[in-house]
């Protein structure tokens, strides 16, 4: 009986002020050739969405992981899946750069 008591306190003990993450969705404009904000803050789970309000395509790369095509004057997410800190850039325009930073836990 005792054992079955001190489970029930552990179990509790771990679950007791366990709040849910809920994933964010974080939104970057394209505009002027640039990303804005070119840096931002996302965690594992997050949807990144980029806006294109340029009349040309863009891509956020990730060079030799992933990237995502964003169409002029269309939107285009992915959800991040990256547990540290990722730099990336347009493919078309390698002079435009962004970063996604992971707050460490």
């Amino acid at each position: 009986m005792l054992r079955r008591h001190l489970w029930i306190v552990a179990v509790s003990a771990l679950t007791i002020g366990v709040v849910p993450v809920r994933a964010e969705t974080v939104t970057v404009t394209i505009e002027k050739m640039m990303f804005s904000p070119a840096e931002i803050s996302a965690r594992p789970g997050d949807t990144i969405e980029w806006i294109n309000k340029d009349i040309l395509a863009h891509t956020a790369t990730v060079k030799g992981d992933w990237e995502v095509v964003i169409p002029p004057g269309k939107a285009a997410s992915a959800v991040l899946k990256a547990t540290t800190s990722v730099d990336y850039y347009c493919r078309f325009h390698p002079n435009m750069k962004g970063r996604i930073s992971i707050p460490s836990q």
